[in-house]
């Protein structure tokens, strides 16, 4: 069984996939069907990493959206006919950078 650090590493490793492309910004991102399934995988990745966090972690940091992160995911695998790209591209721009902010913190206090 994996302990959380490597769940909070394999997190860390999927938003800075994020930043690779996100930083070529929102028009790379509208104009490009790779850039958006790149962007879209390693957002789920980090929500199952999430998922598979322990309790006990999730509630030293209850600032972190936790049920957030794994609801998007859900609805990434779940509907992905249906995704709103906007709402996708706001996250990865406007919600990522300041999550990992908060899981790099996190992770570096249970060293």
């Amino acid at each position: 069984m994996r302990e959380d650090r490597a769940w909070l590493l394999d997190i860390l490793e999927a938003l800075s996939k994020i930043e690779k492309y996100a930083s070529r910004g929102e028009r790379a991102f509208c104009e490009d069907d790779l850039i958006q399934v790149w962007i879209i995988y390693y957002i789920q990745v980090a929500g199952e990493a999430a998922n598979q966090l322990s309790d006990s972690i999730k509630n030293q940091r209850p600032d972190i959206p936790w049920k957030g992160i794994i609801g998007m995911r859900n609805v990434l695998v779940h509907q992905y006919f249906g995704l709103d790209l906007g709402e996708i591209w706001d996250t990865a721009a406007n919600d990522l950078p300041l999550l990992k902010t908060k899981i790099q913190e996190l992770f570096d206090e249970i060293q």
